[in-house]
């Protein structure tokens, strides 16, 4: 199992399962909050401290939200705002061990135009 935190400590998250594969998006969010991104299935990951020490943003198509630590600032993951059977979740890798993501591979994906991925 991996641990990883916010900046401060106040949200913590445990992970499932190693990731194998984690995704760089350069849409207008991600772009400018970073990432990268590991996906689970809603409900998989252990996320403690949410949501008394987080707080959310909502935006576009209003199908997610963005969480980040009321403290720090740092983003943690989002979460479908009515998940269903099987809908996932994307948690923010750089809130691990930097070795954790220099153990998986990074795909690049072009969330700002073509909604493809740009390393294939």
């Amino acid at each position: 199992m991996l641990e990883g935190s916010c900046h401060c400590g106040a949200v913590r998250l445990t992970l499932p399962s190693t990731p194998e594969v984690a995704t760089a998006c350069n849409c207008s969010l991600c772009r400018r909050i970073g990432g990268p991104w590991v996906y689970y299935e809603f409900g998989t990951v252990k996320i403690e401290g949410h949501p008394e020490n987080t707080a959310e943003y909502i935006w576009g198509d209003k199908t997610l939200r963005t969480i980040h630590c009321k403290t720090c600032g740092c983003v943690t993951h989002w979460e479908p705002l009515n998940p269903e059977p099987g809908a996932k979740h994307g948690v923010n890798l750089g809130n691990f061990d930097p070795r954790v993501l220099a153990a998986v591979r990074v795909r690049r994906f072009d969330g700002a135009d073509t909604w493809t991925f740009i390393d294939e």
